[in-house]
């Protein structure tokens, strides 16, 4: 049997209590020298409000950042299901198929390095115009497709040359290689480029919501999108910091979900 490899020592209880505290540090501190510069330099509200006004303004309008927040993030995991369903099944047949890579790769890449907001205004056009939700998911699909697409190829073909030759040894079926050896190899770049994908999905159909215009979606975009034209700055901090948490929720999940997939499949923490 082969040995494993040499874990990282676990941190004492004092080392991850600095851990936590050192990033809450460096917030207050940032957020102290961030109110008092906009104290004693008495800075217009309308150009760059206090963080205390953003707390103000974030408690405030609780209600509808958090229904704007749910909008995008169900937008977002639709984006992400959609491009999951597009790239996958793509992926695999690719990662089979040498021909077939040298085929789809160079649209693939070249969809990736095409910036959404340009093809923005035809997708708003194909979805139709009373439906921006449908748009802004398209969107967030595309922006989502590559890294998907790409860590699966990846995945797919990293398995272990001498775990392919017992494969062989053994004749064992497509399906088997498949099964139990491709798909346990990918699982790493998988969950890698799903951990990309998701918060590039969130980018997108917040980029999406901005270039639609519209607030049928209701999302933190439009919210930022309202607050701008009222000169409310600090209504847009708050949903900013409402998009933040959105992010970093959604990537602590995936993040955790990752941990236990990996402890399972491949025994990693």
């Amino acid at each position: 049997m082969a040995d494993r490899a040499p874990q990282s020592p676990s941190l004492g209880p004092i080392q991850r209590l600095a851990s936590l505290l050192a990033p809450a540090l460096l917030i207050i501190v940032l957020l102290g020298g961030w109110e008092a510069a906009c104290r004693l330099l008495q800075t217009p509200s309308y150009l760059l409000p206090a963080p205390s006004e953003v707390a103000l303004a974030l408690a405030s309008n609780a209600p509808s950042l958090l229904d704007s927040a749910w909008n995008t993030l169900a937008m977002a995991i639709e984006a992400l299901a959609l491009a999951a369903a597009a790239s996958l099944p793509l992926a695999l047949l690719v990662a089979l198929s040498p021909t077939l890579e040298r085929a789809v790769r160079p649209l693939a890449v070249t969809l990736q390095v095409t910036p959404v907001i340009a093809i923005a205004p035809l997708v708003i056009i194909w979805a139709g115009l009373d439906h921006p939700g449908r748009a802004i998911t398209a969107l967030a699909a595309v922006v989502a497709f590559f890294p998907l697409f790409s860590g699966a190829v990846t995945g797919l073909k990293s398995a272990d040359p001498d775990l392919e030759r017992l494969f062989d040894l053994y004749e064992a079926t497509p399906l088997q290689r498949l099964l139990r050896l491709r798909v346990p190899a990918a699982t790493p770049y998988l969950l890698e480029g799903l951990k990309v994908a998701a918060g590039l999905s969130i980018i997108g159909a917040v980029v999406a919501e901005f270039v639609a215009g519209s607030g049928g979606a209701q999302g933190l975009a439009w919210r930022i999108l309202e607050a701008e034209h009222r000169l409310r700055t600090a209504q847009m901090f708050a949903a900013l910091v409402a998009l933040a948490v959105l992010g970093a929720g959604l990537h602590a999940v995936i993040e955790a979900g990752e941990r236990a997939v990996l402890r399972r499949w491949r025994g990693r923490i």
